[in-house]
This record gives C-alpha cells, sequence and structure tokens, in this order.
C-alpha cells in the first residue's frame, strides 16, 4: 500500500523519485506474469526499491531542479560514494519499518554490482588531466558494490529502473525512440553480466522488452503537446499556460539545443552512454 509512512517520507522529501517508483511498479507489474515471475511482489518491491534516496534526495538527478546540481561542487568519487550510499540506506530504513526479505533483497541487489560511468569516466578524465600525479582511478571504487540479482522479480526492476530513467532523458518520445532506448539499457546491463544470477532467459528478456516498450509509449502519448490556436488579439501576448506559439524561431531553436545537450548529461550521470 502506498500508504505506508516511509512512502509518505518518500513522496514528499524526493517527490521525483517517488513518482520514478510508481512508473517502475506499473512497468514491472505489467510485465511479470508474462515471465512468470510474481507481480504482487515485483509491484511492492519496486515501491520501495529507492528509500534510501530519502537521506539525500537532491543528490539524484529526479529530485533536481534544472540548473541545481549538488555534484558540481564534489570529486567524482565523492559523488560515486553518494549515489552508492542510497543502497546501504534504503536497507536500513527497510530494516527498520521491519519490511518483508524479499523486499530488502531487493534493495540490496537492484543495481547489482553495476558501474557509475558517467563519474568514473570523469575521474579518469580528471586524473588524466594532471598527468599521473594523482592516484590510479579503480574501476571498482565506483560500481555498486551487489549482489546481482538472484531472482526474476528483481532482475526485472533493475531493468525497469534503469529504463524508466533513462526515458526521461527522451526529447521526443516516439514509440519507435522508446524501443531503441530500452533494447540499448537492456544490451548493457546483459553485456555487463548484471542479470548473470536471476533466472531471467533470453526469451524472458525479449518479452520484457516488448512490454516496457509498450507502458512506456502508453505514459509518454498522453504527455504529447497539441498546439492550440492563437486566439485573435493575442497573438502578441503570453499565455498564461506559457504557450510557446509566441516565441520567435531563433529563440525556440537555442532552446532545443539546451534542451538536447541536458538530457544527454542527464542520461551520461545515469551510467549510460
Amino acid at each position: 500500500s502506498l500508504d505506508q509512512p516511509i512512502l509518505k517520507d518518500l513522496m514528499v522529501n524526493a517527490p521525483g523519485t517517488y513518482h520514478h517508483s510508481v512508473v517502475v511498479s506499473n512497468m514491472v507489474e505489467a510485465t511479470a506474469e508474462s515471465i512468470h515471475a510474481n507481480p504482487l511482489l515485483a509491484k511492492v518491491s519496486a515501491y520501495y526499491h529507492d528509500i534510501g534516496k530519502i537521506k539525500k534526495p537532491l543528490y539524484f538527478v529526479e529530485n533536481q531542479v534544472r540548473g541545481e546540481n549538488r555534484h558540481e561542487k564534489l570529486a567524482p568519487s565523492m559523488s560515486s560514494l553518494i549515489l552508492i550510499s542510497h543502497v546501504k540506506d534504503g536497507v536500513e530504513l527497510a530494516k527498520q519499518q521491519r519490511l518483508g526479505k524479499e523486499i530488502i533483497d531487493t534493495i540490496e541487489q537492484h543495481h547489482g554490482t553495476g558501474l557509475i560511468s558517467y563519474f568514473y569516466e570523469k575521474a579518469k578524465d580528471q586524473s588524466g588531466k594532471k598527468g599521473g600525479r594523482s592516484s590510479p582511478v579503480k574501476e571498482q571504487d565506483f560500481r555498486y558494490p551487489g549482489p546481482k540479482p538472484q531472482t526474476k522479480e528483481v532482475g526485472l526492476v533493475l531493468l525497469a529502473d534503469a529504463v524508466e530513467a533513462a526515458s526521461r532523458t527522451l526529447l521526443d518520445p516516439t514509440p519507435a525512440r522508446i524501443q531503441g532506448m530500452v533494447q540499448k539499457i537492456m544490451n548493457g546491463v546483459f553485456s555487463d553480466g548484471q542479470l548473470d544470477e536471476c533466472e531471467l532467459t533470453l526469451k524472458d528478456l525479449n518479452q520484457i522488452a516488448k512490454s516496457f516498450t509498450k507502458t512506456l509509449s502508453g505514459i509518454f502519448h498522453g504527455r504529447i503537446e497539441y498546439p492550440e490556436p492563437i486566439i485573435k488579439g493575442e497573438a502578441g501576448q503570453k499565455r498564461e499556460n506559457g504557450d510557446s506559439n509566441n516565441v520567435p524561431p531563433s529563440h525556440k531553436k537555442r532552446r532545443s539545443r539546451k534542451g538536447k545537450d541536458e538530457a544527454n548529461e542527464d542520461l551520461k550521470r545515469l551510467g549510460m552512454p
């Protein structure tokens, strides 16, 4: 139930994470039965998988206001530690709330031993510019501690978590682009060996990709902005809803380019190329 105190805390203190968790729960519930996983367990686990972000919500991109990035003033190694800590913090909160073992396992395993590639690459770049005067950058320091997912349900949450996060960086989320993004993210997770210890088969992964694409296409279809007719006499006024019909074409292009750059930056920070 979403009425649980810890989820209410998540909604108030980390609203972006709360929304993300609800979407992930919908994705896994819609998919679980088709791969012979437990839909209810997957759904409930997804609600709680990111509760550890309550401790430092503003260090996670979904809770940040545009232009406010607290990682800009931190060393990549410190940023990595903060991101990784949400798993440990989540496990501790789950135990305090006396949540079930399956939910605690999901929190602990939902990133597997995945690499936080954005900050890893940033650390290597900074080290290279220092000309070897700093300690070598260790990839292991930028990986989650694991363990990797041990069940279908946890593997499903891991995939939905990564896919939903990446979907928020799509500027024009057509079904074809959503499908391509889903396939890219899932291939990356598979190639990194994060699904090696759970029971998901290649047939399951194919079904998961189809289901995720369908669910996200449905979500984004409802967000399409349709142009409003310009009301006579108001052509030179800006409407209360912030309609962009009156923005000069050159401004639209600049805003579009800026949006694309911001989306690419968010995608990199999520650990995706």
